[in-house]
C-alpha cells in the first residue's frame, strides 16, 4: 500500500480529483495527509471532511527579522520536509502548490514527487500560461505532469493533455478548458505511480504497460 501526501495551496481542485479516483478506483495507495501552506486554504477542509489527515506550514511564519529571502524558503522547507516526512509517503503530488521549492527539498524527492502544470511544457513555464499562449496565437494549449527537480516546470514528463484554443477564448476558459482534463490526467498519473506503471530511463518516462501518456 503506498501512501500519498498532497501539498496545496488553495482549493486543490486536483488534489479532489485525486482523492476520489483513488477511493473508487480502489487503488493500492492511501492519501496520508493533505498539507497546505496557506492556514485558509479550502482544501483543507475537503481533506479533513474525507478523514484524511492535515497540516499546515505557514511559509509566512518563516519570514523573521535578520532573514533574506533564500533563508526563509530554506527554513520553510526544512520544517516542511519534516512534517510531510511524519506521514511517511512513498509519492509526493503537489496540486496547486505555489511556492518554487528549494534544490535541497526537491533532491531529497526525487523520482518520487510530482506536479502538473498548465501548459505543454518545456512552453510557458512558470505563470500566466493561458494567458502568454493566447498572446502567442497558440491554436493548441494544455496541462503537463512531470516529475518534480530543482528547475521550476522542467522534470521528466509523465503525461501530457491537449485542447484547442477556440474562437473568442479568454484565460478564463481556456483554464476551465484544460483543468476538466487535468481532473483526468492527474489522479491517472499518480495511479501509474503507485501501481508501479512508470520508469525512467535516461530522463524520459515510460509507461509500463503500454497505456497512452497523451489525453485530449
Amino acid at each position: 500500500m503506498k501512501r500519498i501526501v498532497i501539498l496545496i495551496s488553495g482549493r486543490g481542485s486536483n488534489m479532489e480529483a485525486i482523492v476520489r479516483a483513488c477511493a473508487a478506483e480502489g487503488w493500492p495507495a492511501q492519501i496520508a495527509a493533505v498539507i497546505s501552506n496557506k492556514p485558509d486554504a479550502a482544501g483543507l477542509n475537503f481533506a479533513a471532511a474525507h478523514g484524511i489527515a492535515t497540516a499546515v506550514v505557514d511559509h509566512k511564519a518563516f519570514r523573521q527579522p535578520g532573514m533574506d529571502a533564500q533563508q526563509a524558503r530554506e527554513a520553510f522547507d526544512a520544517e516542511l520536509q519534516r512534517v510531510i516526512d511524519g506521514f511517511a509517503p512513498d509519492l509526493v503530488v503537489l496540486a496547486g502548490f505555489m511556492r518554487i521549492l528549494t534544490p535541497a527539498f526537491t533532491a531529497h524527492y526525487a523520482e518520487r514527487m510530482l506536479n502538473i502544470h498548465p501548459s505543454l511544457l518545456p512552453a510557458f513555464t512558470g505563470l500566466h500560461t493561458h494567458a502568454r499562449a493566447l498572446e502567442m496565437g497558440c491554436k493548441f494549449v494544455g496541462a503537463t505532469v512531470h516529475f518534480v527537480t530543482a528547475e521550476l516546470d522542467h522534470g521528466a514528463i509523465v503525461a501530457q493533455a491537449v485542447a484547442p484554443v477556440l474562437p473568442g477564448d479568454d484565460e478564463d476558459t481556456l483554464s476551465a478548458r484544460v483543468l476538466k482534463l487535468e481532473h483526468r490526467m492527474y489522479p491517472q498519473a499518480v495511479r501509474w505511480f503507485v501501481e508501479g506503471q512508470l520508469r525512467l530511463v535516461d530522463g524520459r518516462v515510460e509507461q509500463l504497460s503500454g497505456a497512452s501518456q497523451s489525453f485530449s
